[in-house]
């Protein structure tokens, strides 16, 4: 058991065992032995490896078993795959908390996952995808207007979101799973917030269109119609934009975008999906965007990010209730105890985020 966990903490960490043996003053040798379960490290050199990959000691003897299953990616191909064993080994220890902090709550913390019953049980064309969206959110209760929040918004209806920290440009976005049959969503942290949202939207696409699609229809390309669908329903966009277009002002694109939390690349695509904007004219909005560099990075201000609160509001509560002590609501916070002593006073650096 701790060596699969030393393996995991490693990973996450992105430590060779090489650079993890200098930093917690072992050989290498035996931080390979420790992984593979051959010996056992002494109370001392555990703390030696905690305090070097900045986990808590009990992290080390979490019993937790998680298998990520059904797992559809939103990454760039040349991702390097150190890359992504840190990502999954990051996912894999917040699930794990989030596992493990459901097995001390007294009432279920929401209602369980499942698809709404008026999806159509085959969708045989992208334009079918408009009216899907538009029933997702009447099951929902959403209704066409702007949705805020979509972590709280996807966490009541039971799925698990996970943002994990990713600094590589725009090599990965995110992903959906089963863990432990449970839908998870992950989106990168550092993404700005309309690419969030998308990511979000997206893989809620895999989670409500797998085998509902026919061989021929790609679930990519269908599940990005599904995202700009559900973010902005087309009675709205044709409300906003008209029925015809030759060309959308920047400016324009850049106020629905603040409004509706879809980028104004996204914009460009939803007018374009719907007979807004013809193709040719398309191609000239891109044009433009591609001098200015607005393919990469759109102009400032930057949509503001998505934030996951539930964990933590459920973690202060079940330390208030009793359910758990401060030492476990640090692990499952992953804090030191003085961290978790400032928040408790509202005295740390930022009492809401951490």
């Amino acid at each position: 058991m701790i060596g699969e966990r030393l393996k995991q903490a490693r990973t996450v960490a992105g430590f060779t065992t090489r650079e993890l043996a200098e930093k917690a003053g072992v050989s290498a040798m035996a931080i390979s032995k420790y992984e593979r379960g051959e010996t056992t490290p002494s109370s001392r050199v555990l703390m030696d490896l905690s305090k070097a990959l900045e986990v808590r000691v009990e992290y080390f003897f979490r019993q937790a078993e998680i298998s990520l299953e059904r797992m559809s990616y939103r990454k760039h191909r040349d991702m390097p795959p150190k890359e992504e064993r840190k990502i999954l080994a990051n996912v894999r220890d917040q699930i794990e908390r989030w596992l493990e902090l459901e097995s001390f709550l007294k009432t279920p913390w929401s209602t369980p996952f499942k698809a709404p019953d008026k999806l159509p049980d085959r969708v045989t064309d992208l334009n079918q995808l408009e009216d899907v969206a538009i029933t997702v959110r009447e099951a929902w209760d959403l209704g066409l207007n702007p949705i805020p929040d979509l972590i709280d918004t996807f966490e009541e209806r039971g799925i698990i979101v996970i943002t994990t920290p990713f600094d590589a440009g725009q090599k990965f976005d995110g992903f959906s799973a089963k863990a432990n049959d449970k839908p998870v969503i992950v989106i990168n942290e550092t993404a700005y917030g309309d690419r969030q949202r998308f990511t979000l939207a997206h893989e809620l696409g895999h989670l409500l269109l797998k085998d509902r699609l026919p061989r021929g229809l790609d679930e990519e390309i269908a599940c990005n119609r599904f995202a700009g669908a559900f973010l902005v329903p087309k009675p709205y966009v044709l409300k906003a934009l008209g029925k015809r277009r030759t060309w959308l002002e920047p400016q324009e694109l850049m106020l629905l975008k603040h409004e509706w939390g879809l980028s104004m690349g996204g914009w460009t695509y939803r007018a374009r999906d719907l007979g807004v904007l013809p193709q040719i004219h398309m191609s000239g909005m891109w044009k433009l965007f591609r001098e200015h560099g607005w393919d990469k990075k759109e102009p400032d201000p930057q949509y503001r990010r998505e934030e996951i609160r539930l964990f933590k509001q459920l973690v202060y509560r079940a330390l208030a209730e009793d359910l758990i002590s401060e030492s476990k609501a640090a692990e499952l916070r992953g804090m030191t105890m003085m961290q978790l002593h400032a928040c408790r006073k509202m005295e740390c650096e930022d009492a809401t985020a951490h």
